[in-house]
């Protein structure tokens, strides 16, 4: 009981175990349960008939090592090394390259590649260009220990010897043919003075015409800014660098008499020099090759580290993309709710209401207007008629008349109020009388 682990110490104990007992190895099998998140790595399972593994296929920081789309079904050969993913405790395969296995893959990879191609328009005849009439410096880039190299030099001393041939050496077979090539399309690129490039190799299986399906190699030469001839295999093999190349010549021997001009004599010495010029980059290869193991020993690739953070940012992508579908439905569920909460007080029905309880309130309100105006009518008559009754005017009317005296306009009410001769006038029902008293009675 004293060594107690924890899951997550063991978990990186088995992890560090596995990398350091198995190394880089050479898995085959067939691929599926292929899935593609937004991070650009390639998960999948790689399986045979007994058994299956996990594997990734992280997204390259540099040269694309996957020259073909992966597929499910489709049995490829992985370079790879055995890790584990500590937070789950699983091992899988940190894939690094990948080639598709057998005929049927290589041409499944073929036509996608062509395909695509095609469609971004590397293929179109408006943009190949025209070979020289007269070059003064030809390029081949092909294998400096090949036949195809010997009938190039032979056919270019017969035809035209004044000629100068730079040869960029490569491998034209493997796994790094490709890189190969298109550093030394590079190379004679910047090299100057060169009018042609050839690009050659004889014939083979598909399996050693693989790297002239590239596509890095494809996508080189639409670039080369000098004109380029594709001589690969026989008459009746195609590559993609046949398409994309300014012109395909049937086999290496056609392609030298189409650059060359007829001539009788040729450059004595290439063969030496292009054997010394690739012996010497072997050697610098291996010394740096080797360079690059010893420091690889001594440290540990950072990119690990890298690739398991990208392990789980994946994974946490993949829980928030379900959390906030999950969130979205109660979101929209309580949404649901609350618009039939609302169709309660909805307020157009509010509306409607107030709408015809004022209609209501206004006829009540009329009538009452009316049952008041009708009141006021009869109180007014009433008040009319008692006004009429005590005008003075109507007494006026019925015979009676009002006496002042004058000039103070004292209104008279006994005759004691007056004396013979007083001014008086007199008020009438209609018009009126200004009189002088003669005689008065008392009585």
């Amino acid at each position: 009981m004293k060594n107690i682990l924890s899951v997550s110490q063991l978990n990186d104990n088995i992890k560090t175990f596995l990398e350091e007992a198995f190394g880089v190895l050479w898995v085959e099998g067939e691929v599926s349960n292929l899935r593609r998140p937004q991070s650009g790595h390639v998960y999948f399972t790689l399986k045979d008939d007994k058994s299956q593994i996990r594997a990734v296929y992280f997204r390259p920081f540099g040269a694309r090592t996957v020259r073909f789309d992966l597929e499910d079904g489709m049995n490829i050969l992985c370079r790879a090394r055995l890790s584990a993913y500590v937070p789950r405790g699983e091992y899988q395969l940190i894939v690094e390259s990948v080639e598709p296995q057998g005929v049927g893959a290589l041409q499944k990879a073929f036509e996608q590649l062509k395909a695509r191609l095609a469609a971004e328009g590397l293929f179109d005849v408006a943009r190949k260009r025209r070979l020289p009439f007269l070059p003064k410096r030809v390029g081949v880039i092909t294998s400096p220990s090949g036949a195809v190299i010997r009938d190039i030099l032979n056919i270019s001393r017969r035809r035209f010897p004044s000629v100068d041939i730079l040869i960029a050496p490569s491998r034209v077979q493997g796994a790094s043919a490709a890189e190969e090539i298109i550093a030394a399309l590079s190379r004679l690129q910047t090299a100057g003075g060169i009018d042609v490039i050839i690009i050659a190799r004889g014939g083979g299986s598909p399996e050693d015409l693989a790297p002239f399906n590239d596509e890095a190699l494809a996508r080189a030469v639409s670039r080369c800014t000098i004109p380029v001839v594709s001589a690969v295999g026989h008459e009746t093999d195609f590559t993609i660098c046949d398409f994309v190349a300014d012109l395909r010549a049937p086999t290496p021997s056609a392609a030298a008499e189409l650059v060359f001009p007829e001539r009788d004599e040729l450059i004595a010495g290439v063969d030496l020099l292009a054997e010394r010029l690739n012996a010497a980059q072997r050697r610098w290869l291996a010394a740096r090759r080797a360079r690059l193991d010893t420091l690889q020993a001594r440290f540990k690739d950072p990119r690990r580290y890298l690739q398991d953070f990208s392990l789980r940012v994946d994974e946490l992508h993949e829980k928030l993309s379900r959390a906030w579908a999950q969130k979205t439905v109660t979101i929209r569920n309580r949404l649901e709710k609350l618009k039939i909460g609302l169709s309660g007080h909805n307020p157009q029905k509010r509306s409607r209401e107030m709408t015809l309880l004022l209609a209501g309130l206004g006829k009540d309100l009329l009538a009452g207007w009316l049952r008041t105006a009708q009141d006021h009518r009869a109180r007014l008559q009433k008040n009319a008629a008692l006004l009429s009754s005590l005008n003075p005017l109507a007494v006026l009317s019925r015979g009676f008349s009002i006496t002042r005296r004058l000039p103070d306009g004292t209104l008279v009410r006994t005759a004691d109020q007056l004396t013979t001769d007083s001014q008086i006038s007199i008020q009438l029902a209609r018009g009126g009388i200004e009189a002088r008293v003669e005689k008065l009675q008392t009585e």
